[in-house]
């Protein structure tokens, strides 16, 4: 059976739920038909008239991107901007567009992950959580179909808890309700005399982007036309999704020696960063793209240091204690340095999920910044 556009978003968004995406992004088909065959692909960081060609080259019907083209809106599909001129040329050449920007950032083993895994740390986790991401179902259940419901459940993602999944608490009691005319009860009759009913009341966790799935396979293994169900928020984090990494090095190092490390891992050879020197470095906070919220999170980790970009100058005062003496080192390396890695992560896991894909990593470098070293 051929692969859809479709096929392939399902796939990414499962792995990394459109809820758990910033208010503001864009994410998911930009250009295209979800229904199309997809037999060759082509991915890159940023959506640039080299990687368009590069796409036309090689015959590919998808391009997948980490940043969004149309970020903002736009008014016009015509070559007055260059959004507007990509987003023509896409339609022209039939070559849909789908990207996968802050939901990958805040997905396990996404963005920050992969930045993590190439500096050498070990132990990696999410540097923070999101917050409000959780809700607790409660539904009522007849003792008969508890399991096919708990099931139902766990097999739409309710009950994922840490590094557990299918995690319920039922209470039995007895359920009371009469059938009334156009009723068309599971126990009773229509217009028949008030029931009661031994019933489980099961509770699960569920993420906040994930209610609609869950109720949908609720509904369907339920035996009862009216299904009974509570939802409560839930005010603790999300450990399923999250922002940034933290982990540690195999041994510490100093400072000097980890921004050569960092240097060589994301192959960009200006760092700006502040920090002393000589100060031992082994738990390391990181966070691919623009991770300047993030610095109060990695100080209250106790990291050594903090790898990230897009900082401006006053952000580096604020891992300086009163003196003036650094607390936490704090690193830009660059944007597309850091998130470059991204690339290689989506072709890893849509090879393992679409082997019957022609799946290709982009040739250039998609940024329009480089780094200008003056030679010795």
């Amino acid at each position: 059976m051929a692969t859809t556009i479709a096929d392939i978003a399902r796939s990414l968004e499962t792995w990394a739920p459109p809820g758990t995406a910033e208010s503001w992004d864009k994410i998911g088909l930009h250009v295209g038909d979800p229904s199309r065959d997809v037999t060759t692909a082509l991915i890159g960081l940023d959506m640039t008239p080299q990687l368009l060609e590069e796409a036309k080259t090689l015959g590919a019907e998808l391009i997948l991107t980490h940043h969004p083209l149309l970020l903002k809106p736009v008014s016009f599909i015509t070559p007055a901007s260059q959004t507007g001129y990509l987003a023509l040329r896409l339609a022209e050449a039939r070559i849909a567009l789908y990207c996968i920007h802050t939901n990958l950032d805040s997905a396990r083993d996404g963005v920050s992950f992969a930045l993590g895994e190439q500096l050498g740390l070990e132990n990696i986790r999410f540097l923070g959580s999101l917050e409000s991401g959780l809700i607790k179902l409660a539904v009522f259940v007849p003792e008969s179909h508890a399991e096919a419901v708990r099931t139902a459940l766990a097999e739409a993602g309710a009950g994922r808890i840490g590094n557990y999944d299918t995690c319920s608490f039922s209470i039995p009691g007895s359920g009371t309700f009469r059938p009334l005319e156009g009723s068309n009860p599971t126990i009773g009759r229509a217009k028949g005399k008030m029931e009661t009913v031994s019933e489980l009341r099961i509770e699960v966790e569920v993420a906040r982007w994930n209610v609609s799935a869950v109720l949908k396979a609720l509904f369907s293994a339920h035996p009862y036309d009216e299904v009974v169900y509570d939802i409560f928020p839930v005010e603790q984090p999300n450990r399923a999704a999250g922002f940034g990494a933290i982990g540690e090095l195999p041994e510490p190092e100093s400072l000097q020696a980890f921004l050569g490390r960092v240097s060589s891992a994301v192959n960009n050879p200006a760092l700006r960063y502040a920090g002393d020197l000589e100060a031992p470095v082994r738990k390391v906070a990181v966070c691919g793209g623009a991770g300047t919220p993030f610095i109060r999170f990695a100080m209250r980790e106790k990291a050594d240091v903090f790898v990230t970009s897009d900082l401006s100058h006053h952000r580096f005062f604020e891992v300086l204690d009163n003196e003036g003496q650094p607390i936490m080192a704090l690193v830009d390396a660059g944007h597309y340095e850091t998130e470059r890695f991204t690339e290689d992560l989506l072709r890893a896991h849509l090879l393992n999920a679409f082997p019957d894909v022609d799946w290709h990593v982009t040739c250039t470098r998609t940024s329009a910044g480089k780094t200008f070293v003056h030679p010795a």
